[in-house]
């Protein structure tokens, strides 16, 4: 028996047609005709001499040989893929995913990243739009963008920009419960609150009213569903001043204070440690917490 490495296109053969138990499957899946397939199955069989599967007249199944055979395969293929993976994550050109809420995206970063694509055109990026925590592990997500304190344990956290957060509420609210005379009044206000539950309590804590109550109402990780849920009239919500001019220019919604600027609350890049070493992810943190970003302070 030969001790060189099988032929790499019977392997993945042998790997798909085991996986479907179809010759027919296998080829389609591989882009071949069925002929060709059978031709790289015995070529393996012939190359390793064992016989890998049995034939019958309505179609194949493995031996025992081929069954012991195939998780060795099967891992050999991830391992290739994973290692693939990471020499591609590792240049510095390439596309870069970036996640970011909706909000953020078309406000803040679709109208700067002209500046970005003119430092480094060699980098290309790639925006998903989430209001959700990433899991960088398995979404192939580089770095993403989130409001909130920026306490991510485990992921290294940058402020990037703060925004102006106003109170709002929707007419028919204002109506049964009275328009607010201080920050204190709004304690008693149903509230609809972003995932972590903290903007309340640190608008209360900004504005001086320290003994409220513990955070009550439901509460969203999109900022879209936040704002469908005040405007609904569930209760008052925390939001950018930006997101709602137009809502609150329409008499949709009701400005109850004046704006806040809460410097804890804010826009984070967020990445985990294994990405800040790709010098594509250093180039978009240097550009996002650079000029750029700071300049943002004056526009919301």
């Amino acid at each position: 028996m030969s001790h060189k490495l099988p032929p790499l296109n019977a392997l993945k053969a042998f790997e798909s047609a085991a996986r479907h138990l179809s010759v027919k499957l296998a080829a389609e899946e591989l882009c071949v005709t069925p002929g060709a397939v059978s031709q790289m199955l015995k070529t393996l069989e012939l190359h390793l001499g064992v016989k890998l599967f049995e034939r019958v007249p309505r179609g194949i199944y493995l031996t025992d040989v081929g069954r012991d055979y195939l998780p060795s395969i099967r891992n050999a293929f991830r391992q290739i893929a994973e290692a693939s993976r990471r020499v591609a994550a590792s240049t510095d050109a390439g596309v870069l995913t970036v996640s970011v809420t909706p909000f953020f995206a078309s406000a803040w970063l679709v109208p700067r990243m002209a500046s970005f694509q003119t430092i480094h055109p060699e980098i290309d990026l790639q925006i998903v739009t989430s209001g959700a925590l990433v899991d960088f592990s398995r979404s192939g997500v580089d770095v993403a963008v989130r409001h909130g304190l920026g306490r991510y344990p485990g992921l290294r956290s940058d402020r990037v920009v703060t925004v102006e957060m106003v109170v709002v509420a929707a007419p028919s609210l204002v109506a049964r419960l009275g328009r607010p005379t201080s920050s204190a009044d709004l304690a008693r206000w149903p509230q609809v609150h972003d995932a972590d539950r903290k903007g309340w309590s640190l608008w209360f804590q900004t504005n001086g009213v320290v003994e409220v109550r513990a955070p009550r109402g439901p509460s969203f990780d999109d900022t879209g569903l936040l704002l469908t849920a005040v405007l609904s009239g569930q209760g008052a919500g925390l939001l950018p001043a930006a997101m709602v001019a137009n809502e609150i220019g329409s008499g949709a919604l009701i400005q109850l204070l004046e704006t806040t600027q809460m410097e804890e609350f804010a826009y984070y890049l967020v990445s985990p440690d294994n990405k800040q070493a790709l010098p594509k992810v250093a180039a978009f943190r240097e550009w996002i917490l650079g000029p750029i970003g700071q300049s943002a302070h004056a526009d919301r």
